[in-house]
């Protein structure tokens, strides 16, 4: 076999392919095979049809056929082996010549195909960024003490109109161009007014409202089969409940917690907030580290792979987001003020740059060799077995039964990549102080790298690859 390779622009090559006879008659021989056992020809037993006969009764192009079949995926994976491209997705075969007389003439074709771009990875530690400092205030420990409050209180009903902070139980009746549509009732709604999760302009109509009675207000839905559009709602209160907030003191600390005073909780949740702290310091640190390493690199987006990727993400918010909650996208844009036009700029930009991440991770994963230990592949599965709401024996047999037990390996090592650049990079806090992670930095290492769930298509490609 003679194969060449034409680069076409950075992204993607063309194949030439040349292929003897001597070595296509293995496959031509597996087609008559092939044949022999599923045809029955009167006079011959099955499997035992001469080459001839075929010929005859169902036609060499037939046969031909089929031996194209099996020996261009084999020849195509040996040009691309010889050539050592890194392929991105399925070839587009063109130019098939000589299946008319393979003895004759041999086979050629033409492949051509995405590869993945070259790319020339800057000196990490060039790389400086700015984080939040680690500093858990007064005010920090008293709003989680508060947030706790909420957790345990009670609520009672009151004979009077409702005020701010109140809850209240409310039906619902939306009209839309004055006809209530299916979705358009609600009844036994439990909304704290304040809150902010329902109608814009619900709290300015039941502010002042007793049990039993009603108003109308103008809004635009958020939700449901008319998402986006106007309509006139009309809210009846059927209850009005005041929050009844436990005192802060000993006994609440009892009540709440595994400690006996309330000294030692306020300490408990301070340590608590500056572990959490901690964490999302370490998270904004690979964030900005991540996006100041991808301005630092320019490569070239394979067409057909950002294609699908923008497809991929469009498809999932349609249908995996936005159908099971009953609405479409066109109500999904109304509602978030946004045109079509934009929606498929952010698209495009998030798709660019969840395929940059990989790419640039992965390069970095190959230059410095960064290998994965079945330990690490066991923390990660944990980690995203908790994700998914799954045991981990649950999700290990999806990852094994979804052949995706190379994608996780790709998750693990670009985490460690991108952990190897925060380590080389210089990260300061906003009060000049330097913070340095390390490998052995257990919150570091919890934080996954943006790329392991944002890039679907070009995950597939490289499921495949592996």
């Amino acid at each position: 076999m003679k194969s060449a390779v034409e680069t076409l622009n950075p992204t993607r090559v063309r194949l030439t392919v040349e292929v003897p006879f001597e070595e296509l008659k293995p496959s031509l021989d597996a087609a008559y095979q092939k044949i022999n056992q599923q045809v029955t020809v009167p006079g011959f037993r099955k499997g035992k049809i001469p080459a001839r006969v075929i010929d005859q009764r169902f036609g060499r192009a037939a046969v031909l056929e089929e031996a194209v079949n099996d020996a261009l995926p084999r020849f195509y994976t040996q040009a691309v082996d010889e050539g050592k491209i890194e392929v991105l997705g399925q070839p587009d075969i063109t130019d098939i010549q000589g299946v008319e007389d393979l003895a004759k003439s041999g086979l050629t074709f033409v492949a051509e195909v995405d590869v993945r771009p070259e790319i020339t990875l800057p000196e990490f530690s060039e790389i400086s960024v700015e984080v939040d400092p680690i500093e858990v205030t007064d005010e920090d420990v008293a709003k989680s003490l508060e947030q706790l409050r909420e957790r345990f209180s009670s609520v009672k009903d009151v004979e009077r109109a409702a005020a701010e902070g109140d809850i209240v139980v409310i039906d619902l009746e939306a009209k839309v161009d004055g006809e209530v549509p299916e979705d358009g009732t609600a009844t036994g709604v439990s909304y704290e007014i304040g809150s902010g999760r329902l109608l814009d302009g619900i709290d300015e109509a039941v502010i002042g409202l007793s049990a039993g009675e009603s108003k109308a207000f103008g809004t635009e839905l958020k939700g449901g089969t008319q998402a986006g559009k106007s309509s006139e709602v009309t809210v009846t209160v059927t209850a009005v409940q005041e929050k009844e907030l436990p005192e802060l003191d000993d006994e609440f600390a009892q009540l709440a917690s595994e400690f006996d005073t309330l000294e030692a909780l306020r300490e408990d949740s301070r340590g608590r907030l500056g572990r959490m702290k901690e964490f999302d310091q370490a998270t904004q640190a690979q964030e900005r580290v991540l996006d100041a390493l991808l301005e630092k690199v320019e490569i070239a987006f394979p067409e057909k792979l950002l294609k699908d990727e923008i497809e991929t993400r469009t498809h999932n918010l349609e249908h995996h987001q936005l159908e099971p909650i009953g609405q479409n996208l066109e109500g999904y844009l109304a509602a978030q003020g946004k045109t079509r036009e934009e929606f498929d700029a952010e698209t495009e930009e998030q798709a660019k740059k969840g395929i940059k991440t990989q790419f640039v991770l992965d390069e970095i994963v190959a230059k410095e060799e960064v290998g994965v230990n079945q330990e690490e592949l066991t923390e990660h599965l944990i980690r995203r077995a908790a994700g998914s709401g799954l045991t981990p024996d649950q999700f290990a047999q999806q990852v094994v039964q979804g052949n995706q037990v190379p994608l996780l390996v790709g998750e693990v090592a670009r985490g460690k990549a991108l952990a190897l650049v925060v380590e080389a990079a210089t990260v300061k806090d906003t009060n000049g102080e330097e913070i340095n992670f390390d490998e052995e930095d257990e919150t570091a290492e919890t934080v996954e790298t943006p790329a392991a769930e944002e890039t679907p298509a070009a995950e597939a490609e490289a499921t495949e690859e592996a």
